[in-house]
């Protein structure tokens, strides 16, 4: 079972604050997950860790704070541009109609929104003095969302233990990257609408959804394979990259969600979405201290 209740979390970050003060990097985490990553960063630094946050100067949620330390860089595009792009990825979620028709509108809207993230992760990479910066600041670990590739990119030129904060990464990536299985008769692939329970004709629909991937791995991923190749300077794919990944915390709750098969260093955190409850119990100590004793190493890594 997954942890599932926000004031879990917060206590598991709480542990924290018995470790030596360590030094966290989050790169650039926008759109609604920085509303529940945000809360975890104000904790952290309540008890002694420094946080320092890189975002470019137009993001769609993330704002300067007393809570911690924000490097901003310029980008190439304007607020407006981006309010734009994103709204129009937005609107179309809640459209109806054919699959199809659904799947190109979703795709143009996907690509509009996804160049300027890459747009932006190339002006930090290419930033000399940002980067001079962050390698000198001796960090401790690395906290980012793999969808958007930069912070990963960056965990291997800072040699640094990576935490993956995400929902899912397109295409399957993720499941490659941590070799989890993924059995199209029984793990339900995106825009299908399927659920684990399929019947024979479903199961083979399912399998047929699988060769969009080929096409959509290397529209979403391979400028960032190349963006990193020339970055690290040695040939390398975002797969190979997000391998190393020590934790990943997973936005998704099974109660929600359809379960699936996860490696050790999965550890599900859907709850961190919801609003603040209090349960009458918590329900899974273990896997709590399971993840206290990932984080709790990478943030006293020295």
């Amino acid at each position: 079972s997954a942890i599932s209740s926000p004031p879990v979390v917060l206590l598991l970050l709480s542990l924290l604050g018995l470790a030596a003060a360590g030094k966290l990097l989050v790169v650039w985490v926008d759109g609604s997950p920085w509303f529940t990553m945000r809360e975890g960063l104000v904790l952290l630094q309540q008890k002694g860790h420094e946080v320092v946050v890189v975002a470019p100067e137009v993001t769609l949620h993330v704002k300067p704070s007393k809570n911690f330390v924000m490097k901003i860089y310029p980008v190439p595009f304007t607020q407006e541009e981006l309010d734009k792009a994103f709204k129009a990825f937005f609107n179309i979620t809640f459209e109806e109609g054919f699959f199809l028709e659904r799947y190109f509108k979703a795709f143009e809207a996907m690509k509009r929104f996804t160049d300027f993230a890459f747009s932006s992760c190339r002006s930090l990479l290419q930033n000399k003095e940002l980067i001079r910066y962050l390698e000198e600041s001796k960090f401790d670990a690395i906290l980012t969302d793999p969808v958007i590739p930069c912070g990963v990119i960056l965990a291997e030129h800072l040699s640094l233990p990576s935490v993956y904060f995400l929902r899912g990464i397109p295409c399957g990536l993720d499941f490659e990257a941590t070799q989890c299985p993924n059995p199209p008769s029984y793990v339900p692939r995106g825009f299908s609408q399927f659920t684990d329970h399929m019947t024979f004709f479903q199961r083979v629909k399912n399998l047929l959804f699988d060769t969009q991937n080929l096409f959509l791995c290397d529209f979403a991923f391979e400028p960032y394979s190349k963006l990193a190749s020339e970055f690290l300077q040695q040939d390398v794919t975002v797969q190979d990259l997000l391998r190393k990944g020590s934790v990943w915390l997973l936005r998704l709750d099974f109660v929600l969600d359809y379960p699936r098969p996860l490696m050790p260093n999965i550890i599900p955190i859907g709850g961190a979405n919801c609003a603040h409850k209090e349960l009458p119990q918590l329900t899974n100590i273990p896997k709590l201290h399971e993840l206290c004793c990932w984080l709790f190493s990478l943030l006293s890594h020295q």
